[in-house]
């Protein structure tokens, strides 16, 4: 039997070798006499055999010896055949092994040879822990990975697998995963703590110090304090103008470089303090045009105010009204008194000390209208009529009032007694009465007219005798 050209027996190889191609079950193709001739039972085909043989050497298990032959070449044949099958059950569970793991990713997938004895065992088993070598510590890295896509950055990889250290590349991998983790979980707990100290606890300043990163995470890192600095920067600005203006202080401004909302922030405190600053100069302005210079009717202007601020300045300028309406009808009223007209009272609608001052007015004007009317009586009475023995009555009246209406009928009642004296010591001169004489307490022109009329007593009452 001709021996088969190499490159036959290769491309046959290719076409049957499992490893070359996806995993197929054990064929066991039979190699017949390649002459046709018909062999004897009892005597073993070379030929057949070495091609088998060589097809085995190029890969091809696919191939089997024939069942033509009885005896110990039968033997042969079987045991070559059972060679070539475990080595084809072998590949293919080498092949679907390496498909089912590397491929599709299941890693519990083992080489399973249930029948295989000996050193076809120990390779198998020896395959399945290479495999266990390598998958173990792609289960770890997955399980630290997968942990850490959960947010779990407590665990680590372990050194030390099945009671072996690892080592070579995989103790390098572990290190470097574990590595990354640590600067992971320390990148974690930086950022954590200066967003707690800064966005909660308020403590402004707060850096992340994450050491040895490199790389995007040095960049989060250097971000997270950017990000901190400039809050830290914006809310202290903030703090020092609104700090100022709840001491009084109107001429701070937010300045630091901001955007965004900040921005708008910003935008808004710089707007609320000009406004403040608006109003407190227009209040000033209307207190001190008001309350010190005199100058009523002042009103406070502040554009573009709305809410408690519009509020507060309707409220400012109707108590300016409203002072300016009361102090000039107060004015009006005591004007008007000091003219003598005291015909006018305050009429303003006031409450509180100002509707005490304006009753106390109204009762000054009425008293003042009752004195000047009681005076007016007695001296029409006493000065014009002749009616003696008036007095002026001004209920209520007290202090200088009184004091005034008591000398009005002092003055009354003396100039009543007098002249009545007078009367008495004339009418006995004109009866012809020379014994009488006035006798009254006087001064002045009046002691003189009483002296005088005294004297003409005595020379008349002399002259009779």
């Amino acid at each position: 039997m001709a021996r088969p050209k190499k490159n036959t027996v290769r491309k046959a190889a290719v076409m049957e070798n499992p490893v070359l191609r996806s995993p197929k079950k054990p064929s066991g193709k039979k190699i017949s006499p390649s002459n046709g001739t018909k062999i004897s039972h009892d005597s073993l085909d070379h030929d057949a055999l070495l091609k088998v043989l060589m097809e085995v050497r190029n890969g091809n298990f696919s191939v089997r010896m024939g069942n033509t032959v009885s005896g110990r070449d039968k033997k042969i044949c079987d045991t070559l055949n059972e060679i070539i099958t475990l080595n084809e059950k072998m590949m293919y569970e080498i092949t679907r092994a390496g498909s089912t793991i590397g491929k599709q990713g299941k890693l519990t997938q083992r080489i399973e040879l249930p029948n295989a004895r000996g050193s076809w065992r120990a390779g198998m088993e020896s395959l399945n822990v290479l495999i266990s070598d390598l998958v173990m510590p792609t289960i770890e890295i997955a399980h630290v990975i997968s942990s850490v896509a959960k947010g779990d950055l407590m665990q680590r990889m372990p050194l030390e697998i099945g009671g072996y250290a690892l080592k070579g590349e995989f103790a390098r991998i572990a290190r470097e995963v574990n590595d990354m983790v640590e600067q992971l979980n320390l990148f974690s707990m930086e950022v954590t703590r200066v967003a707690l100290e800064v966005g909660t606890e308020g403590k402004l300043g707060g850096q992340a110090q994450v050491k040895g990163v490199a790389g995007t995470w040095k960049d989060l890192t250097n971000s997270v304090n950017k990000m901190a600095s400039n809050l830290t920067s914006q809310v202290r600005n903030i703090a020092e103008v609104t700090t100022a203006v709840a001491k009084g202080n109107l001429s701070r401004k937010i300045t630091v470089d901001v955007r965004g909302e900040i921005l708008e922030l910003k935008n808004t405190i710089n707007t609320m303090v000009d406004q403040l600053n608006a109003f407190g100069s227009e209040v000033t302005r209307v207190a001190r045009e008001v309350g010190s210079e005199g100058k009523l009717g002042g009103q406070a202007d502040v554009p573009g105010v709305a809410g408690i601020w519009k509020d507060l300045t309707d409220n400012v300028n109707k108590m300016a009204g409203n002072l300016t309406s009361q102090v000039r009808n107060i004015a009006e009223v005591t004007t008007a008194v000091a003219n003598g007209d005291l015909s006018r009272k305050i009429g303003v609608d006031v409450k509180g000390e100002i509707l005490e001052l304006k009753n106390t007015i109204n009762t000054m004007v009425d008293q003042l209208r009752g004195f000047a009317s009681e005076v007016t009586r007695v001296a029409r009475e006493v000065g014009t009529e002749g009616k003696l023995g008036g007095q002026a009555n001004v209920p209520g009246v007290a202090g200088t009032w009184k004091d005034l209406t008591d000398s009005v009928n002092q003055m009354a009642g003396n100039l009543t007694a007098q002249v009545r004296n007078i009367a008495e010591v004339a009418i006995a001169v004109a009866n012809g009465d020379m014994s009488k004489k006035i006798t009254v307490d006087v001064r002045g022109e009046i002691l003189q007219l009483k002296e005088t009329l005294n004297t003409m007593v005595d020379q008349l009452r002399a002259f009779a005798s």
